[in-house]
């Protein structure tokens, strides 16, 4: 599904207690130079009652391979791009095709086991409840502790765990918006291609187009692509 290899090494690591107990899973990148690999932390406060029978290969399609340490490591190691490139971000862009990613569980073999095929689905559910907190916090139409209501009362979440997420969206508007924003133009590219193309369509052209020039704003990515599939008809 993929024809590109990086070469940027990849770790996972427990969020430093520190700051863990406001910390979501995230993904830090490495350097091209290779001197620091792209690690994945997850935050841990009790590994007693850590969960990860549900939702670890959705996380990791999104966070590592083939999303954002696959796509990030691309990006920053083309030495055809301009500095600036090899290092800008979209959140439309870099996020949306994380979210892509996750999408791709089944046709990558995974989701076989029915509780991380849920913990997919609860994933879904968590980005269509942050839809509605992000516009809403951010047009006054719902305050923090609003926000931390809604999220405990419509999935399967703490209020500490809900707390730490409604505050990474209060620092930073229309995030979740973007994941989504994102992965609807993704998805809806493939598809364009796929029914233009017919037999001459394979998916790893696709996503090896996609990711050959790095993170773009998503109208240019749009005409990037539909040249690509003019060249391939």
């Amino acid at each position: 599904m993929f024809g590109r290899v990086r070469k940027t090494k990849f770790e996972i690591r427990q969020t430093e207690a520190f700051r863990a107990a406001s910390a979501s899973a995230e993904y830090y990148p490495g350097l091209a130079n290779g001197t620091r690999p792209g690690i994945f932390y997850i935050p841990i406060l009790d590994a007693t009652k850590f969960n990860t029978t549900s939702g670890m290969e959705s996380l990791f399609l999104h966070e590592a391979i083939p999303g954002h340490h696959y796509q990030g490591s691309l990006q920053a190691e083309n030495a055809a791009l301009p500095k600036f490139r090899q290092f800008i971000w979209y959140g439309a862009y870099g996020e949306g095709y994380a979210l892509y990613c996750e999408s791709l569980g089944k046709e990558l073999g995974l989701y076989t086991d029915p509780y991380q095929h849920m913990g997919a689905l609860g994933d879904e559910i968590h980005r269509a409840i942050r839809l509605v907190i992000d516009v809403a916090m951010h047009t006054g139409k719902m305050s923090r502790e609003q926000a931390i209501q809604y999220m405990t009362a419509n999935e399967a979440i703490s209020t500490e765990g809900a707390t730490a997420e409604i505050e990474r969206y209060m620092a930073y508007p229309g995030q979740a918006l973007s994941y989504k924003t994102g992965a609807l133009k993704i998805s809806a590219l493939r598809a364009k291609y796929a029914s233009q193309l017919g037999e001459k369509f394979k998916l790893a052209n696709f996503h090896d187009e996609l990711l050959k020039d790095g993170c773009l704003p998503l109208d240019l990515l749009e005409k990037k692509m539909d040249n690509w599939s003019k060249q391939q008809q």
